[in-house]
């Protein structure tokens, strides 16, 4: 994956169907522009339809903001990315609005260090942590409510976790995923991961469609 040079934690990925990396260190580290609560190499995913959209598009994903339902990875279910150990969750943070509208952006732009301030629920919104020998997986931005796992689960890969929602701080809904070596992101290091495919393909770069 292009900027990594260590060896990744190895990964299935955490949804089924056609979607594209949005943020990832295909392109640059640290992927989201901070070393800040892990993120490192951390990697956003949106579910895309037949014509590489999030959602349809209107006069508010122009000009204003959206409902999170009209987007296409809304509630679709999120899988368990390894085997491993439940170690933390957190759920009951709302699914807020959407933006796509440089408008709606610049405004919540402004927000930022507010929602970092506000802590793990403000940034991950509903969130999973799943420990795999020393290392942690975190899946974030969950649907409020569709956590169907709790610290002290086994999971295995593919184990139903939830449902991919619009909570904490998320411009639209999509899947963050990261890989740590601990299970408090405040602390933690963030660690390369990779994706294992059937056919043994490298993740596309940002921007590049695929289908897992």
């Amino acid at each position: 994956m292009g900027a990594m040079t260590a060896p990744g934690v190895e990964l299935s990925f955490p949804f089924t169907g056609r979607w594209m990396a949005q943020n990832s260190p295909a392109d640059h580290v640290p992927s989201h522009g901070t070393h800040l609560f892990a993120t490192t190499y951390a990697i956003d995913f949106v579910a895309l339809d037949e014509r590489g959209r999030t959602a349809p598009r209107s006069w508010r994903s122009a000009f204003s903001t959206e409902a999170p339902e009209i987007f296409l990875g809304f509630g679709v279910d999120l899988l368990s990315p390894l085997s491993g150990t439940v170690v933390a969750t957190h759920d009951g943070e709302e699914d807020h609005i959407a933006r796509r509208s440089p408008f709606a952006l610049a405004a919540y732009a402004l927000t930022q260090w507010e929602r970092v301030r506000g802590g793990a629920g403000a940034i991950a919104g509903n969130h999973v942590v799943i420990k795999d020998a020393r290392r942690f997986v975190l899946l974030a931005h969950l649907r409020r409510g569709s956590l169907v796992v709790r610290p002290g689960d086994d999971v295995v890969v593919g184990t139903r976790i939830g449902a991919c929602g619009n909570s904490g701080n998320s411009t639209e809904p999509h899947v963050h995923v990261q890989a740590m070596d601990a299970a408090d992101a405040t602390i933690a290091r963030g660690l390369p991961i990779t994706f294992a495919t059937p056919a043994g393909h490298v993740l596309p770069r940002n921007g590049e469609p695929f289908i897992a």
